[in-house]
């Protein structure tokens, strides 16, 4: 198989798809690995760490997807991307295609095979979903943290408090593995800390983080009492490969004190809260209602080096069953997978997007 790893294109995206070591262990396998010049550079993986493992690298995406049979990449295609794409790649990446219509009738038109990372389902889990999620809940915990603080617009409250004044209020709406780790790191630097869901399990877990941690059934009417006076509510609600629900809504937002923060993590699947818009790591942030909203749609790609290595990692023993030829689709997790083929929607959620 010619595999093909191209460089993003998002904004401020430096994320790269296969680390060299990743990249090393498919060549081995005797499948030609092609990489466009520079796609590793931002995350601290020059040309030079690709050709010794025997990676070939080409000078531009005109060619790296010419030589591609298997596109293996990091965040959906946006414009650029989609004039290399042709009907015969297999295209592995995050979709996301719930959110974004246009980019599905695009994929349809093209007829290639698209097979998403938040679609491949393990026995119920999200592998290749779970550390990037991760990733995502803790920067939601980073960067909410800093927008409360007045040179950034916000109310000028540390989440942890110390003697004499009181703890930050920290709400997460959704307790899978990015509320979860944002929660766990709102919890550490000891703000009081309310999750949100509907599984007992995930429930419980989230007590378990500490005392200052409370889970409670996300009843609307809860929901709305613990956003009013919230200085931190993390939005991290998934249903798998569908669109997102909105569980806050603008009349949420407006009992909220000004100067307080949304972060919403699910803005890859268009978001949780009524009042979120996808946003870049150029523009991040804007107001409503005296409310800073963060919604980027790749906030893993801030500490690229990292997630490059995260995802590398759980991607690589899919990435090598595709290589393998047809085979593949016999193979329950990756056949979940498949969002778009042929010019057809293939995945259930997506029934009705375009």
């Amino acid at each position: 198989m010619r595999i093909g790893i191209p460089t993003e294109t998002k904004t401020l995206e430096g994320r790269v798809a296969l680390v060299p070591a990743a990249a090393g262990d498919l060549v081995k396998r005797g499948h030609e690995v092609f990489i466009q010049s520079g796609a590793g550079s931002l995350s601290g993986f020059s040309d030079e760490n690709y050709t010794q493992v025997g990676v070939k690298v080409v000078a531009d995406a005109a060619a790296l997807y010419e030589a591609g049979e298997l596109i293996v990449k990091v965040k959906e295609p946006i414009a650029g991307d989609l004039t290399h794409l042709k009907k015969h790649h297999l295209l592995f990446c995050y979709l996301h295609l719930a959110a974004e219509p246009a980019l599905t009738r695009s994929l349809l038109d093209i007829g290639l095979t698209g097979v998403a990372f938040e679609s491949v389902d393990e026995d119920g889990t999200l592998p290749l979903l779970a550390p990037m999620s991760i990733i995502a809940g803790r920067i939601a915990t980073q960067v909410g943290t800093t927008l409360l603080h007045r040179p950034n617009g916000g109310k000028g409250k540390l989440l942890g408090g110390l003697p004499s004044t009181e703890r930050g209020k920290v709400v997460v709406l959704g307790a899978g593995a990015a509320g979860g780790a944002a929660a766990c790191l709102a919890a550490q630097a000891g703000a009081n800390v309310v999750v949100f869901d509907k599984r007992q399990d995930r429930m419980a877990e989230m007590m378990a983080l500490g005392h200052n941690v409370t889970a409670l059934y996300a009843y609307e009417a809860a929901v709305a009492e613990h956003v009013a006076d919230a200085d931190l509510v993390v939005g991290a609600v998934l249903i798998p490969s569908a669109k997102a629900p909105r569980v806050v809504t603008e009349a949420m937002v407006k009992t909220m004190e000004k100067g307080s923060v949304l972060v919403d993590i699910s803005i890859d699947q268009g978001g949780c809260f009524e009042t979120s818009k996808p946003t870049t790591w150029a523009e991040p942030t804007y107001d409503v209602h005296g409310v800073t909203h963060f919604a980027v749609t790749n906030m893993p790609g801030a500490v690229q080096q990292t997630s490059s290595q995260a995802i590398s990692a759980a991607i690589l023993p899919y990435v090598q069953r595709l290589a393998a030829g047809d085979s593949w689709r016999d193979y329950a997790p990756l056949k979940s997978g498949i969002n778009v083929e042929a010019g057809q929607i293939v995945h259930p959620a997506l029934e009705g997007v375009v």
